[in-house]
């Protein structure tokens, strides 16, 4: 079910879109998520796991083969590493890309996912071809597209947006063919009645927070739990998903929220934070904050309470950026930002756009995920598989029954500016 954060990226309204991981949000991810807030629009925050968009006038709606974006096909040495396309039998399957590229806010997230879900294509492209269906930020818009698409595509890749996806599961219009959203739909609740067709396979942050809980209290079992969070929607989700999860595991918490102003934690806030840590003494602190509010938060507390966090924390490892404050905490990330000697994520091309961010390349990694899944639901219509994707380790059921999916991230220690496997570290 599956919500971080686009910093300086887009404009105000783009970040409350791309509310997450499942994905996509009001946090710095945007496409990471099962997420509360719909087409409200809220200041830009860091990293937000779902996409969401402003009603604006609806536009044409077209449709034409995909050329591959130029730069992103680069060889791969290691491209043999992975088996080969199986050979096509009979017309090619059609894979129809149901993306808004035409809206200014949502266009460069819907540029990165279509830029990753081609380098994929690139790779195991024989008996496939791939139209993309362009629209504009209007779930009505995106509705008649996808109502379109289905008559020209076997199977159909989106739509982005939390409130397309909404639009078209509850719209009541025959989901006649395989649909892989790429985002989750208003509300957990609506899971439940999502068309047989339509599988969710979005980023979602909360789910990683469930996920963190798991592993901390494996690694703590019985511990007490002080959970950190800022005032942010998505920082609240994600602190409140951990808790009850920490909680259903049988464990207790206690949450401290603290007031931020520009991104930065008030200093009176972390001042109270330290001193109620050395009197409570926590076991370990879950922190639904950035990296740069937790740097502010361990530069305080020093590194002797284990600290956990999401993908939000996660300060991204570029040559020279080495943050010292942050060495030892705990995160969870997709294995395309923090295992990039895993097999599945070294056969493709890097993301070399000029604009190149942490969320936008967690989409790009998406993209990839996505042609991956709907090529092998293809091939393989009704049967179950786990696959060993870029965005975590997959378990898919489709064609029988409910659709199912699951994804479960690696777990990871973050030191000396590079990321090591949470259990080759003591």
């Amino acid at each position: 079910m599956l919500i971080k954060s686009l910093k300086g990226l887009f404009a105000v309204g783009a970040l409350a879109m791309l509310s997450a991981c499942s994905t996509p949000c009001d946090r710095p991810g945007g496409l990471c998520a099962p997420i509360e807030p719909n087409t409200s629009v809220v200041p830009a925050q860091p990293r937000a796991p779902e996409i969401q968009e402003p009603v604006v006038p609806e536009a044409e709606v077209e449709t034409m083969p995909v050329d591959a974006p130029p730069g992103t096909m680069a060889a791969n040495p290691r491209a043999a590493d992975l088996p080969a396309a199986l050979p096509a039998a009979g017309p090619a399957t059609r894979i129809g890309l149901l993306l808004p590229t035409r809206s200014d806010a949502l266009g460069p997230p819907a540029g990165a996912l279509r830029a990753g879900f081609m380098a994929a294509y690139e790779r195991d492209r024989s008996g496939f071809v791939v139209n993309l269906i362009e629209t504009g930020d209007s779930p009505q818009e995106v509705l008649a597209a996808y109502t379109e698409a289905l008559g020209q595509n076997d199977i159909v890749v989106g739509p982005l947006a939390r409130s397309a996806v909404s639009a078209i599961a509850a719209a009541g219009v025959a989901v006649s063919k395989p649909t892989l959203a790429l985002n989750h739909p208003d509300g957990r609740a609506t899971h439940a009645a999502l068309p047989h067709n339509m599988l969710v396979m979005g980023l979602s942050i909360e789910d990683e927070a469930r996920q963190v809980a798991q592993w901390a209290a494996s690694e703590h079992p019985g511990a007490r739990a002080l959970v950190v969070s800022g005032a942010n929607a998505w920082q609240r989700r994600i602190a409140s998903a951990f808790a009850a999860q920490w909680k259903q595991l049988g464990n207790q918490s206690q949450t401290v929220e603290l007031a931020a102003s520009n991104g930065y934690l008030s200093e009176s806030g972390i001042f109270q934070l330290k001193s109620r840590v050395d009197a409570d003494m926590p076991t370990l602190l879950f922190t639904a904050l950035d990296a740069d509010q937790l740097r502010q938060v361990r530069s305080s507390l020093g590194s002797n309470v284990p600290v956990y966090g999401t993908s939000s924390v996660n300060p991204g490892t570029e040559p020279g950026t080495a943050l010292a404050e942050l060495d030892g905490v705990r995160l969870l990330d997709l294995p395309w930002e923090v295992q990039p000697d895993h097999p599945a994520v070294m056969v493709y091309p890097r993301w070399n756009a000029s604009r190149r961010t942490l969320d936008l390349d967690r989409l790009y990694a998406l993209g990839i995920d996505a042609f991956r899944v709907a090529r092998e639901i293809t091939l393989h219509p009704g049967a179950s598989f786990t696959m060993d994707g870029v965005t975590g380790k997959l378990s898919v059921s489709f064609g029988n029954g409910p659709a199912r999916f699951e994804r479960v991230q690696p777990t990871a220690v973050y030191q000396g500016g590079s990321f090591k496997p949470s259990d080759s570290v003591n």
